[in-house]
């Protein structure tokens, strides 16, 4: 290594400004480009709760399905929408949905008001929502988005009446079935790390969340029992149209907004793949494994 390559390294590493560009009287690089104004948040943005949720809020007591990807929550979602009281649409990503303010008389107008950033979003959302419920005709909504795992805090805050049914699987079976649904662009090697980002979100959520707790292999094994327990906690009757979801139209299947592989098109509960055994599981799972009682 020359004298000049160790030092552009040092004054490099240590201002990002390098000797060649000093010696050649080179200015530094401009800072990037300001947003434009319409992606700017308002200063001082909060995530808080409705002021008033009876007047705030146009849902009432909405429900959110919250699992990791590829673990069964499609086929909950059209079990769920087969019933004559529940709406489940397709996932929806609501909560990618923002809110850009243009101009400085309306962000000055906002903040006048008194709105945040963040409140301005939770209106748009939950009208959304409510618009969905509404064409639906029934009376209650549950939304499965599995990214809503990462903003479950957030959701919790826009709806504080909200209720929670929390989705697990073998954390093995949805490594195997993430890396299946598309083994050229989803390579084993990123498997694990990907969807142990949605379970140990979920795990934090049900640990601070009330909620009900369903597991994909009980379902698949005794859908009758799992869904008696399920309509319970919605304060429904259990109706045998749900075991019969391909009766119904639940929308197209399509990979973005939902599972979109065969299994799902078969219109009826199919079993699980077998669990792996126990050194089927990589060092990184054991511990969710552990946590979610797969795993002793």
């Amino acid at each position: 290594m020359n004298w000049r390559y160790r030092a552009n390294a040092t004054l490099e590493g240590l201002t990002g400004y390098t000797l060649t560009r000093r010696l050649r009287k080179e200015p530094p690089k401009p800072p990037p480009p300001k947003p434009p104004l319409a992606m700017q948040r308002l200063p001082g943005d909060t995530v808080r709760q409705p002021i008033d949720p009876g007047h705030d809020r146009l849902l009432r007591e909405p429900v959110f399905l919250l699992s990791s990807v590829r673990s069964g929550s499609t086929l909950l979602r059209v079990i769920l929408n087969s019933h004559s009281k529940v709406h489940a649409p397709i996932e929806t990503h609501f909560r990618r949905m923002t809110v850009g303010l243009g101009t400085e008389p309306v962000r000055q107008a906002m903040e006048a008001l008194g709105h945040t950033h963040s409140d301005i979003e939770h209106m748009l959302w939950d009208r959304l929502l409510h618009r969905e419920l509404v064409r639906s005709g029934k009376p209650i909504i549950a939304e499965k988005t599995p990214s809503n795992v990462f903003a479950w805090r957030r959701i919790a805050t826009c709806w504080p009446d909200a209720r929670f049914i929390f989705l697990l699987r073998h954390p093995m079976s949805i490594v195997q079935s993430w890396h299946e649904a598309d083994p050229v662009k989803r390579p084993m090697e990123q498997a694990v790390p990907r969807t142990l980002s949605y379970m140990t979100y979920l795990e934090e959520a049900r640990t601070h969340l009330e909620g009900l707790t369903l597991r994909y292999e009980e379902l698949v094994a005794e859908p009758e029992a799992q869904l008696r327990r399920l309509c319970l906690f919605l304060g429904v009757e259990f109706e045998t149209a749900m075991l019969q979801y391909g009766k119904q139209d639940h929308g197209a299947f399509v990979k973005g907004i939902g599972d979109w592989r065969d299994k799902i098109r078969s219109g009826t509960v199919v079993a699980g793949r077998p669990l792996p055994t126990p050194d089927e599981i990589p060092a990184e799972l054991h511990d969710i494994c552990r946590k979610w009682d797969y795993l002793r």
